[in-house]
């Protein structure tokens, strides 16, 4: 008998089965792009505390491209104060594509750091005397917020350079308007190295939940500064989806990042960050089954930033008594209380001893919360355990368990779940 998986792995497997028929095409302006395969695929989420569920092609490493973008905007923010970054770039919205020429006519600025010309003269605002020097500090921070030493595709960099005519127009039109101090053609082999760094949706999901952290990693190192760090979300908010940003701000809620390689980033603060990779791209540049997960699981999990939810504040502690394992909860439950939950039932070993789920000082959870550790429930017993709940306060409702039957009050001290609960599709979808 092994020992219990957490039901998230299967949600995000099920996730991936049921994306669809993909759409779109790789982004074929880069040589070296145009050859990716279209058909893999892979999501990670990364929780707070250091956890990564991943599903699919998750050690497959493409390039980051535009998702680099608002790490290095935080990493020219902190070399040059917020001030004297917006001197140089906006904040607003620029409805245009990602490759667009969008500038204030009055001032010059771009109008955002999101878009290519915003992104190359953030690049050009940070500290280095040269392509190289600037580069190996961007990747140091990528590094750093992906928990491991990453490094750069030199094919992709090659390819991606060598049909860089756009940018680098855009680069001489930066220092035609007084934008760019630096040599143009400098600044774009520094921002096509940025492009180019190598990552999984692995390392992506961390680097998101470093932002999800107010800018700080799951050892607790302050990396970004959370000013900044809040800067970098808003912007990402309102900018990050280019011309698709109002669609995808009402239909998922988040802030997030594309990159044309495929990777799709999405941070929902103080709770996870996400990824997901799939390289067919629609008319926006974004990933075409990137956007369908991240929608799908909004719909699932109720990620979307304008929902309105209590505030939920939850301890899960795992005890001994009279011979049984007691998983004490506290507090409210929503989708990231309920999985730290389940990951401290996944912690017991397969085998017969009892376990006790005890609700009694839980008045709220939410709807998926409710699935989540009913699913877990219904795990523990296929493992072997004689698994109660204490539910005085009937958290758990009259939630389908497959019989209909839910045991609360005094009756849970003695009562057994039942073993017939739903699949863990409809028991984490509902």
């Amino acid at each position: 008998m092994v020992d219990m998986q957490t039901p998230m792995i299967d949600y995000l497997t099920l996730l991936l089965e049921s994306c669809g028929e993909d759409a779109g095409e790789v982004a074929s302006y880069i040589p070296e792009l145009a050859q990716a395969d279209p058909d893999r695929l892979a999501i990670a989420v990364a929780t707070l505390d250091g956890e990564v569920y991943v599903a699919g092609d998750a050690d497959v490493e493409f390039t980051i491209q535009s998702i680099s973008k608002p790490f290095t905007y935080a990493l020219a923010i902190a070399d040059q104060g917020l001030d004297g970054v917006l001197e140089r770039i906006d904040v607003e919205p620029s409805g245009d594509a990602f490759n667009e020429i969008s500038l204030e006519p009055e001032t010059g600025r771009p109008r955002n750091p999101m878009i290519n010309a915003g992104a190359i003269a953030a690049h050009a605002l940070v500290q280095g005397g040269d392509a190289d020097a600037r580069t190996e500090r961007i990747l140091d921070l990528y590094s750093r917020l992906a928990g491991r030493r990453l490094s750069i595709a030199e094919d992709v960099f090659e390819s991606e350079l060598s049909s860089a005519d756009r940018n680098m127009a855009l680069a001489y039109m930066l220092r035609t308007v007084g934008t760019l101090d630096a040599e143009p053609a400098d600044v774009v082999r520094g921002y096509t190295r940025q492009c180019s760094v190598s990552v999984t949706v692995r390392d992506l999901a961390r680097m998101g939940s470093v932002l999800a952290a107010g800018g700080r990693t799951s050892d607790g190192e302050q990396v970004i500064d959370p000013a900044i760090n809040r800067q970098v979300l808003s912007v990402m908010t309102t900018c990050g989806m280019y011309d698709s940003a109002g669609d995808w701000l009402t239909s998922v809620g988040i802030p997030a990042k594309s990159g044309v390689a495929g990777g799709l980033m999405g941070v929902l603060p103080g709770q996870v960050g996400i990824a997901v990779f799939s390289p067919r791209l629609d008319p926006h540049g974004n990933s075409t089954r990137g956007v369908r997960m991240f929608e799908r699981m909004n719909h699932d999990l109720g990620l979307h930033l304008m929902t309105s939810t209590d505030v939920a504040r939850s301890v899960s502690r795992r005890v001994e008594h009279d011979g049984a394992t007691v998983h004490e909860i506290a507090g409210d439950l929503h989708f990231m209380e309920a999985e730290r939950v389940l990951r401290g039932f996944a912690e017991e070993p397969a085998g017969d001893d009892p376990v006790i789920v005890d609700l009694d000082r839980v008045q709220r959870a939410n709807d998926i919360a409710k699935r989540m550790l009913l699913e877990g429930v219904r795990r523990l017993h296929l493992d072997g355990h004689d698994v109660r709940i204490v539910d005085p306060w009937s958290v758990l409702g009259s939630a389908e368990t497959g019989t209909g039957e839910l045991v609360h009050g005094e009756q849970a001290h003695g009562g057994y779940i039942p073993a017939s609960f739903p699949d863990v599709a409809s028991a984490i979808r509902g």
